[in-house]
C-alpha cells in the first residue's frame, strides 16, 4: 500500500474496568497496509512483555523485508508474496517470546494471542493465532473472517452454541493455539491460520482483541461501526467505550479501518425534517374526471329507465 494511502485507520486500548495493567498492544504502519492487534497472556508482566515483543518483531519483519509488489491485478502473486511474509513475521514473534521465557523462570508459560492484516490491491491477507478476531464490514452486513482457536469457539463456528452463549461461557478465554510457548516453524501445521478475501473500496475491517467480542455482539458492533463519517478514531473510541459499559472485565483493543469509499449507513441517508405533500401527476387528474363523469351518465341512464318502467 502506497504512503498515500486512502485507507483511514485508527485503534484505541484501555485496561478495561477490573484489570490492573493493559496486555493488549496493537500496529499500525498503513504505509505497508500492515495491521496488528495482540493480546498478551501470562500475567500482567510476562503478557505484556510477550505482546510488545511480538509487536517489534513483526514491525522488524516487515521493515526488513520490503516486498516486490507484482503488477496491479496479478492476485494470485500478491496472495503469495503477502501470506508468506505474514507466516515469518509470526513465526519471529513466536520463536523470541519463546527465547526470552526459556531464560527466566519467572516468563516460564509466557505467551499471546493476535491477528495481523496486510491489505494491498484490494486485497486482504489475515494472519491469526488464538481467539482475538478480524471482522469484514461491506454492505450492511458484518462477517467474522477468523476462527477463534478455542473450544468454545470451535462449538460456536459448528453452530453448537449461540453467539450470546459463546459469551456467558465460563470457558470462553480458554485457547488451543498461541504464539510464544514453543519453538515453531512459519510453515507449521495447526498453527497460523491464514484468509484472504477481496476488500473492496466500501469495506471496513475491524480487529480487536477477547475484552471486545466477550461483551459487544457481532450485531451491536456492526451498529457502532455504521455511525463512521469519516472519523475512524471516534468509531474506535465508541467500541472500547461501549465494551466497557457492558462490564469492562478484560483489557479491550479495536482497531478500525474504512476503505476509500466506505460510509456507515446511518451516514449514508437521513430523513427530511419537512413534510412532503403528495401532489397528483396530470393523467391521475385526467383519469379521476374521465371516472367521474362515466358515473354521473350511468346514474343518469338508470334513472330514465326506472321512471320510464314506472309509467
Amino acid at each position: 500500500m502506497p504512503a498515500d494511502s486512502p485507507f483511514r485507520s485508527a485503534a484505541a486500548t484501555d485496561t478495561g474496568l477490573l484489570r490492573e495493567h493493559n496486555e493488549d498492544r496493537y500496529f499500525i504502519d498503513a504505509a505497508r497496509g500492515v495491521f496488528l492487534v495482540v493480546d498478551g497472556v501470562g500475567g500482567h508482566a510476562a503478557g505484556e512483555l510477550a505482546a510488545q515483543t511480538a509487536v517489534e518483531a513483526i514491525r522488524e519483519t516487515f521493515a526488513a523485508n520490503e516486498r516486490r509488489v507484482p503488477e496491479s491485478g496479478d492476485a494470485a502473486r500478491i496472495s503469495a508474496c503477502a501470506t508468506a511474509l505474514v507466516r515469518v513475521a509470526i513465526a519471529a514473534a513466536n520463536n523470541r517470546i519463546f527465547h526470552l521465557a526459556a531464560g527466566d523462570g519467572a516468563r516460564k508459560g509466557m505467551a499471546c494471542v493476535l491477528t495481523l492484516a496486510v491489505v494491498e490491491d484490494g486485497q486482504i491477507t489475515v494472519g491469526h493465532v488464538g481467539d482475538s478476531r478480524l471482522y469484514l464490514i461491506w454492505n450492511g452486513a458484518i462477517r467474522k473472517l477468523t476462527s477463534d482457536h478455542s473450544p468454545v469457539g470451535q462449538d460456536e463456528d459448528a453452530g453448537e452454541l449461540t453467539e450470546e452463549q459463546a459469551m456467558r461461557h465460563p470457558r470462553r478465554n480458554e485457547v488451543y493455539r498461541d504464539v510464544g510457548t514453543r519453538p515453531r516453524q512459519a510453515e507449521d501445521a495447526e498453527f497460523i491460520e491464514i484468509r484472504t478475501c477481496r476488500f473492496h473500496r466500501d469495506a471496513a475491517i475491524l480487529l480487536c482483541s477477547d475484552g471486545l467480542t466477550d461483551h459487544l455482539s457481532s450485531g451491536l458492533v456492526r451498529e457502532i461501526v455504521e455511525r463512521y463519517e469519516g472519523d475512524a478514531e471516534r468509531v474506535a473510541n465508541e467500541l472500547v467505550e461501549a465494551a466497557n459499559r457492558a462490564g469492562g472485565r478484560d483489557n479491550i483493543t479495536a482497531l478500525f479501518v474504512a476503505g476509500p469509499e466506505f460510509r456507515g449507513r446511518s451516514a449514508i441517508t437521513r430523513p427530511r425534517a419537512s413534510t412532503t405533500r403528495f401532489r397528483p401527476s396530470r393523467a391521475a387528474l385526467t383519469g379521476r374526471a374521465a371516472f367521474l363523469m362515466y358515473g354521473l351518465l350511468l346514474g343518469m341512464l338508470m334513472w330514465a329507465v326506472l321512471r320510464g318502467v314506472r309509467g
